[in-house]
């Protein structure tokens, strides 16, 4: 497992660890640090880069991650609408979903950022999704990191010891982790409570400004706010946003009168936000019996705000209890005034999966390959079915080709190790296992794998030295993690 470096120690105490007690502690007044060139004598761009694609190979191999294309697809593409408004960018943005029911997101190096499924559906509206977004967002491109170590330059480094194995637990469970953390934190936590809650305000001040220019509504942040603190309130447990985002009164109002100052906007309900949120209830909460009668009465008695994401809802119930006709009748339903919907695509191609329906799924999928090339959804949908259908040089040769655009993409490489398995090319299915592992900052099994692709590859030149290559890329990857230590 990739060892944490303190400098990610430093970042993720400073952007996740904001604790209620922190605003209890210390209500003087507090000043915005100035935004600018700070924090680049710290940190470059670049170091926050290797250590941001550090951590997120950690997360890949700690964290239930939710790897389904059309998911990533939404939250991406509804992240990057904000990140093309946003200024001081310097980076590509990620954006990922962590099956938890907990209500918590959380940013760390290099532009990503991560969301848990159960903040998701618990938003009532898009703009209250995106309000979460854009203040995670906001965090990075203000580089409230870089700009906390040049601060700590200035007074005394935090004592550390203790902290590695608590603090990405604290980001991902805030619950947990604060436990973890709190004997080593307790002399250093007041040094810090100035620079965290300024962050805070102005990730709020710079995220409501996105919000507007993205053309959500800003009201979306003070609104999913208030009902955050208004919902927990009394409770003796708050969720895990509320321990890394504290939601006073004061702050709440902040918010809320800076959401004032722009000009209304009134949203349409978006249909995308609706099926995602279906998609994870019934996909990712409960249990399918249960799920058929909760989208059943919420249809029967007109409970929605889009009625072809209850359907789609429901269908997924079916298919998730093995009902594949009933679900494929109403996705063919949905199809039929929506024909390239991806989400009614995706689940349609697993159906016809498993009920051997080979042709049907690839004769949409490769008209819909030829209208949106490289696009994950189709791709990965596409090279599934040729892998069960046993076209496996077809499968291949798509996979290869995504890849070239989209190296990091998990679903894709192990997809391509399951391919080469079944062809018995057993000198690329280790390679591509080793891309598997490199994900997950697993190098020295990487490595392994590259070196048992080697012993297969005797006949194969071209490919003996691909392999050493690639063995010495990973050894020098993983002598760049331990100088960053």
């Amino acid at each position: 497992m990739v060892k944490l470096s303190t400098l990610m120690t430093t970042f993720l105490f400073v952007i996740c660890l904001s604790s209620p007690y922190s605003y209890a502690q210390n209500n003087s007044r507090n000043k915005l640090p100035e935004i600018g060139a700070a924090g680049f004598s710290a940190l470059s761009i670049e170091k926050e880069r290797q250590i941001g694609d550090a951590m997120m190979r950690h997360i890949r191999a700690s964290q239930p991650l939710i790897n389904d294309p059309v998911l990533i697809e939404y939250i991406n593409d509804l992240g990057n609408r904000m990140v093309r408004n946003a200024q001081d960018v310097n980076y590509n943005f990620e954006f990922f979903l962590v099956n938890n029911r907990e209500l918590n997101a959380f940013a760390f190096f290099g532009g990503h950022i991560g969301i848990h499924s159960g903040l998701l559906t618990a938003s009532e509206t898009e703009s209250e999704l995106a309000s979460v977004l854009a203040h995670e967002i906001s965090h990075v491109t203000q580089r409230h990191l870089a700009r906390k170590m040049e601060a700590q330059n200035r007074s005394q480094p935090l004592t550390m010891a203790g902290m590695i194995s608590g603090v990405l637990l604290t980001l991902i469970n805030p619950t947990v982790g604060m436990a973890a953390l709190s004997t080593s934190m307790a002399a250093s936590q007041q040094s810090s409570i100035n620079y965290t809650r300024g962050n805070e305000k102005e990730a709020d001040r710079v995220g409501i400004q996105l919000l507007a220019n993205s053309g959500f509504d800003p009201m979306g942040a003070p609104n999913f706010f208030g009902k955050m603190a208004e919902r927990y309130r009394y409770t003796s447990k708050p969720p895990a946003m509320l321990l890394t985002h504290p939601m006073p009164e004061s702050r709440i109002s902040d918010a809320r009168i800076r959401a004032q100052n722009y000009p209304p906007i009134k949203i349409k309900a978006n249909l995308d936000f609706e099926l995602a949120k279906a998609r994870l209830k019934a996909r990712y909460e409960g249990n399918p019996k249960d799920n058929i009668k909760i989208f059943s009465k919420d249809i029967a008695k007109q409970r929605y705000t889009y009625k072809e994401a209850a359907l789609y809802g429901l269908a997924i119930s079916y298919f998730e209890n093995k009902n594949y006709k009933k679900a494929e009748n109403i996705l063919l339903q949905l199809l039929s005034t929506d024909k390239n919907n991806l989400f009614y695509i995706d689940l349609l191609t697993d159906t016809y999966i498993n009920t051997k329906q080979f042709e049907s799924a690839l004769s949409k999928l490769k008209e819909l390959n030829l209208l949106m090339p490289n696009n994950q959804v189709v791709t990965l949908n596409y090279a599934n079915t040729l892998n069960e259908a046993k076209k496996y040089q077809q499968a291949e040769s798509l996979l290869q080709d995504f890849l070239l655009v989209h190296k990091d993409n998990f679903i894709a490489n192990d997809l391509l190790t399951e391919n080469y398995r079944k062809q018995n090319k057993m000198a690329m299915m280790h390679s591509s296992k080793a891309e598997v592992f490199a994900l997950l900052g697993a190098y020295p099994r990487a490595i392994d794998e590259l070196q048992t692709g080697y012993n297969f590859a005797d006949e194969k030149p071209l490919v003996k030295k691909r392999i050493k290559a690639r063995i010495i890329q990973l050894q020098e990857q993983e002598n760049k993690l331990k100088r960053l230590n």
